[in-house]
């Protein structure tokens, strides 16, 4: 029902940028919320930021704070992370995801998935 394919990963030194884009599309109309998920080898998920579609209200993991922003674009359906400042630690693959349903900005329960992208910091 709502399809999302991510782009921008790759490979980054320390220390420098990347931006992440999701486009979304089916029935974009019923999003209610956009997140970006990371979930590196040996370790579990980790919810990363999330934005309402209809209000500017967002969230950060406490290891992104400061680093990472999530924005987005409702004409075109597009949802962004611009990382900056990148780490090692920052190495995993990273899922845009979209809910249709009124849950609270923090829950890391969603809806639908992208496929994933690879992000690598290396040192």
């Amino acid at each position: 029902q709502v399809q999302l394919v991510e782009s921008g990963g790759g490979l980054v030194q320390a220390g420098g940028s990347l931006r992440l884009s999701c486009a979304a599309s089916g029935r974009t109309f019923s999003i209610s919320r956009v997140g970006w998920f990371r979930q590196a080898p040996g370790k579990e998920r980790e919810y990363v930021a999330a934005i309402r579609w209809s209000i500017w209200s967002t969230f950060y993991a406490d290891s992104v704070k400061g680093r990472f922003t999530i924005s987005k674009d409702n004409t075109k359906n597009m949802m962004y992370l611009q990382m900056n400042s990148l780490r090692p630690e920052d190495t995993a693959v990273y899922y845009c995801a979209a809910d249709v349903r009124p849950r609270i900005l923090t829950s890391p329960d969603y809806d639908y998935w992208g496929q994933g992208t690879q992000v690598t910091v290396s040192s």
